[in-house]
């Protein structure tokens, strides 16, 4: 990846890298190299999976631990995480093998969640912390600001099982 397209990624996500080859591991996808961007999105679900928990809890005292984790689920999954990586334009920097490329795979929601996810890795790596956190906060801020306590509800499973405890009915087998 040419410097320039670098500078031009740093822009977009608001941070430049100390050591650039983390940024372009980030951006490695298995298919174009054996040296990838997996054990990044390792560590970015983790810094990011933290970094919202504990958003959460700052933000929201009153709210309970099965709610909170509802909570964090909703922001933290590929969905919304590949629909900021489509926003920001994430796929167009993606390095990606001949296959991926002929099928489109700076498009797929797995590989741009997981992508975006890498960054966040690299960035917790080069820039520690407090850099992942103003990374992440930049563009999960205002699904943040937008959640209501009141309306938070439970999942399809969740209320099944806690209908079926409160009538003393056995818990369905999933299979």
């Amino acid at each position: 990846m040419d410097k320039e397209r670098q500078a031009s990624l740093s822009r977009i996500i608001h941070y430049t890298f100390h050591d650039p080859s983390l940024m372009i591991m980030a951006l490695t996808h298995r298919s174009f190299s054996s040296q990838h961007n997996e054990r990044l999105e390792f560590l970015g679900d983790s810094v990011l999976s933290f970094l919202i928990a504990n958003e959460l809890y700052k933000r929201f005292p009153r709210i309970d631990e099965g709610d909170l984790s509802r909570l964090r689920a909703q922001l933290v999954k590929e969905s919304s995480l590949s629909h900021i990586a489509l926003s920001i334009g994430l796929g167009d920097f993606i390095r990606l093998g001949e296959g991926e490329l002929k099928s489109a795979g700076w498009r797929r929601p797995s590989i741009l969640a997981d992508t975006f996810e890498s960054i966040i890795g690299a960035i917790y790596l080069d820039g520690g912390i407090e850099s992942a956190q103003q990374f992440v906060l930049r563009f999960f801020d205002m699904q943040l600001n937008e959640i209501d306590p009141k309306l938070i509800q439970k999942d399809a499973k969740t209320l099944l099982q806690e209908l079926l405890q409160s009538k003393k009915s056995d818990l369905p087998i999933y299979t």
